[in-house]
């Protein structure tokens, strides 16, 4: 489990496929500090390190995992928000964070608010996923909150410290990102549609 505070911003450095899997190497400040079989979120998708080798560190993603994320468009020197899972006795900085992305986002614009960025995303609503006003989501891993929600769309407000120790600065308008919503509103949905 994790929060959605992220830790440190990685890089990718090899991207070697094998089968439908596609094995990642990332190099990042924390890496050192993992182990095998560790659960690290990487931009919000939960995987398990399958090698360590001093500031680098390996990972494999599934072919489920690559049709439901961004992933599969992580190329040499993608930037990448990590976060290991949350320790018993942690604080809950952000919200309840699984690491399993519902679906992917698309960015439609960044305005620049003079001292914070208001990212716009759209994403696909016939999925039955649901945002709501001041509600939390998950960003590529990053715990935010919602607002100007539509049907398939909401907004974020990045403050300068996210955007400049996350992914969230380098993002760009059209790219997609990885979406993780609220579980607690995911679990009134199933019992909401149950008993109908």
């Amino acid at each position: 489990m994790f929060t959605g505070i992220i830790e440190a911003v990685g890089k990718v450095t090899q991207i070697n496929p094998d089968r439908a899997n596609i094995n990642f190497c990332i190099e990042s400040n924390i890496s050192n500090q993992l182990k095998v079989d560790q659960s690290v979120s990487h931009d919000g998708v939960c995987l398990t390190v399958t090698r360590v080798d001093g500031n680098k560190h390996w990972v494999t993603a599934i072919q489920e995992t690559l049709q439901k994320s961004n992933l599969s468009g992580w190329q040499v020197n993608t930037k990448v928000n990590l976060e290991r899972c949350m320790v018993a006795n942690g604080r809950f900085d952000g919200h309840i964070v699984q690491g399993h992305v519902d679906q992917v986002g698309v960015v439609k614009s960044i305005k620049d608010e003079n001292g914070s960025w208001r990212f716009s995303i759209e994403y696909d609503a016939t999925q039955g996923n649901v945002t709501v006003e001041k509600g939390s989501i998950a960003v590529n891993g990053v715990s935010l909150t919602c607002f100007d929600v539509g049907m398939g769309s909401f907004s974020v407000a990045i403050i300068p410290y996210t955007f400049e120790h996350t992914g969230f600065g380098k993002l760009q308008t059209g790219e997609k990102v990885n979406l993780e919503f609220d579980i607690i509103g995911k679990y009134v949905k199933r019992l909401l549609n149950n008993a109908v």
